[in-house]
């Protein structure tokens, strides 16, 4: 296999993964009641709003590490429906440039790793934060799930294997 090749498909996998946090994400804030965001489980720990922040951070020095440009920016949390859009937004942003075929400044590796296994993370407290909050999301087999490159926004595809 040629270095293009692998990174290309490396590249790909990436993608599908920014895809399968648009999936999960989706599923984790869609139907949230307003009320969701500011849900305080302990006086320590980070209400749904500011994990979704911090997702969206993550997102952006995602970004910006394929850029070859470390910054971190620790953004202050906006209202639950702009963080929600901000995550979104910038799920897209990094998809386009995996997909724009520039060089890439940090290894796919490096890229999964750090940032974007961290957004996983940070999705599955989201979900389990909805079910200690009231407004639990059904559990899914996400291997039957029709996650799709590209497929970036609120609006996903049904869930074929959901169960309670």
């Amino acid at each position: 296999m040629s270095q293009d090749t692998s990174d290309s498909a490396r590249r790909e996998l990436l993608r599908h993964t920014l895809a399968t946090l648009a999936y999960r994400g989706g599923k984790a804030v869609r139907g949230a009641p307003d009320s969701f965001g500011a849900f305080h489980l302990a006086a320590t720990s980070r209400t749904p709003v500011q994990i979704l922040a911090h997702i969206g951070d993550l997102l952006d020095w995602a970004l910006h590490l394929a850029n070859d440009d470390h910054v971190w920016r620790d953004a202050a949390p906006l209202p639950w429906d702009q963080e929600v859009a901000r995550f979104f937004t910038a799920l897209q942003a990094f998809d386009a440039r995996l997909a724009s075929g520039e060089p890439l400044r940090a290894t796919p590796e490096a890229l999964f790793q750090g940032p974007i296994a961290d957004a996983l993370t940070h999705l599955g407290q989201l979900a389990m934060l909805r079910r200690m909050a009231g407004t639990p999301i059904k559990g899914e087999n996400y291997f039957k799930a029709e996650i799709a490159v590209g497929r970036l926004g609120l609006a996903q595809s049904a869930p074929r294997k959901e169960f309670d």
